[in-house]
């Protein structure tokens, strides 16, 4: 990998700074995901109020797995974008891009982490918070750090907020690798909107942001949960809900950590034909 950490660090603070700017895109986009998770909330407390306990999730597991997709579908984005490098490619500044010494693939994923970061704080707390104020969510606390966690505590809790968090930066990784692959095929297809297009319906339907994946019948549901799209949002929140523990919890990070792995190398190596092609294409 070429280049210095702090470069990277760098990259990321400034897409931060930049994503951070855009104050009135932030507001429309914390209020209509606080709205649309409301309307999806009571649409399926109803479904749920009619089969108590459906896919293991409780009333209260079922809303607080909402408004963590909710939360995550911008700084996962889940409904595609993020990565510039499709515009750059075609109006050819992307040379400039590979002419720097740094690995190509690290930038962009640098700059992917700084607008992940910025927008999981800004669009996915404050539904959290609206949420907190208007249901009763099931989240880890020292009393109880999640239904079906044998630890109790403060360490309990933190453990359960830890492992979150590292499942939803593998979510993430799962997430830039996917959205990696469909912007680099701009250099053989130079417009992506078809897969992309695809990808935001794959997402939709797998990741678990729309119902929870456990829901579904028999092998459509063994399907999705072997897709990478569950890594992003189903897993994390299982996470989080404490529906995963011991074996299951291990089998679901190593699940997340294989996808990650798998699609990063695959970046590298489509990057690697990229810049060949580019350099054929260029002179």
């Amino acid at each position: 990998m070429r280049g210095g950490v702090g470069t990277y660090l760098a990259v990321a603070r400034y897409s931060a700074r930049r994503y951070a700017g855009y104050r009135a895109a932030t507001a429309a986009g914390v209020f209509t995901n606080t709205v649309f998770g409301i309307i999806r909330a009571y649409v399926l407390l109803q479904v749920w109020h009619q089969r108590p306990g459906l896919g293991g999730y409780d009333t209260s597991g079922v809303v607080t797995f909402v408004f963590l997709g909710q939360g995550l579908i911008t700084s996962m984005a889940l409904f595609g974008g993020g990565i510039d490098l499709p515009e750059r490619i075609r109006s050819g500044a992307v040379a400039m891009d590979m002419a720097r010494p740094v690995g190509f693939q690290t930038w962009w994923l640098a700059d992917d982490a700084g607008r992940a970061a910025v927008q999981l704080l800004t669009r996915g707390l404050p539904p959290m918070l609206v949420a907190a104020l208007l249901f009763d969510l099931r989240l880890p606390t020292p009393a109880s750090p999640a239904a079906g966690t044998a630890d109790a505590g403060v360490w309990g809790a933190v453990g359960v907020w830890g492992l979150f968090a590292v499942s939803v930066v593998l979510g993430f990784l799962v997430s830039f690798g996917l959205r990696y692959l469909i912007a680099l095929a701009t250099f053989w297809l130079l417009d992506q909107r078809g897969l992309e297009s695809a990808y935001t319906l794959f997402t939709v339907f797998f990741s678990g942001i729309s119902m929870p994946l456990t829901i579904m019948p028999g092998v459509l549901r063994d399907l999705a949960e072997a897709l990478p799209f569950a890594a992003m949002m189903q897993v994390p929140a299982d996470v989080l809900l404490g529906n995963r523990t011991g074996t299951s919890l291990v089998a679901a990070i190593a699940f997340q950590v294989g996808w990650a792995v798998v699609l990063l190398a695959a970046g590298r190596a489509l990057t690697a034909r990229a810049t060949r092609k580019l350099v054929i294409q260029g002179g």
